[in-house]
């Protein structure tokens, strides 16, 4: 079985759900529902946050799951937050280069990341 479309092919605006009909008794409900904020996601932005989850919000272990660097993996859970309705707030300058200096601290970031992340500051 397919799985319902969030968002229309053709103009990528929200689908509506009009009609639900259950197999088993027949039954057929018609209305206007609406889908789930995460059914509206990209199979992307899906996969990126089975992948989030399986890693326990660990952004080192994603980081090696996919593949990807440090801020990318922040850059795909921040388009994930604005997907959800969600205002991503981006840290001042003096507290982005202090989280930097914490995660290189934690393990999260490699050295070369940090200098990298810093260097943009």
């Amino acid at each position: 079985m397919h799985q319902a479309l969030g968002k229309c092919p053709v103009c990528n605006h929200d689908l509506e759900v009009t009609r639900f009909h259950c197999e088993h008794c027949n039954t057929t409900i018609e209305g206007s529902f609406t889908l789930c904020r995460f059914c509206r996601m990209s199979e992307e932005q899906k996969q990126f946050i089975e992948t989030f989850i399986k890693c326990r919000g660990n952004i080192k272990e994603v980081e090696k799951e996919l593949g990807v660097s440090y801020p990318t993996v922040r850059s795909k859970l921040d388009d994930v937050i604005c997907a959800l309705g969600y205002q991503v707030k981006s840290p001042k300058a003096a507290e982005s280069k202090k989280e930097i200096l914490d995660m290189l601290s934690r393990g999260d970031i490699s050295h070369d990341e940090a200098l990298k992340l810093l260097r943009k500051k």
